[in-house]
């Protein structure tokens, strides 16, 4: 499952990158070249379209980030982490055993 949403983040952030950059700053951009020959789609619809995407996928890229960090694969390993904690642990029965036999003289 976590690939899944890896997967789509990857995709989410490039589709955002491109709508991005597709937008101008200064309210041109892709609008601008609808504004003389085509009235099908104005600009005022082209630029809603391209706001709405961009938030649309931002959204989506916020949610798919939350799921993926809910479905990170935890790993538990019960071996000591370090050599000092893993000595430690040879050690400690031993120091017990001779604790018990001199108790026990």
């Amino acid at each position: 499952m976590y690939s899944f949403f890896s997967v789509m983040i990857l995709i989410c952030a490039v589709l955002l990158i491109l709508v991005v950059l597709v937008q101008n700053s200064k309210g041109g951009g892709l609008a601008s070249n609808f504004s003389q020959g085509n009235q099908v789609m104005g600009v005022k619809k082209t630029t809603d379209f391209l706001e709405k995407a961009t938030w649309t996928l931002a959204i989506c890229l916020a949610v798919f980030c939350l799921a993926a960090s809910f479905t990170i694969p935890h790993v538990k390993n019960e071996e000591p982490k370090t050599e000092q904690a893993q000595e430690a642990a040879e050690d400690a029965p031993a120091e017990n055993a001779a604790e018990t036999e001199a108790a026990a003289e």
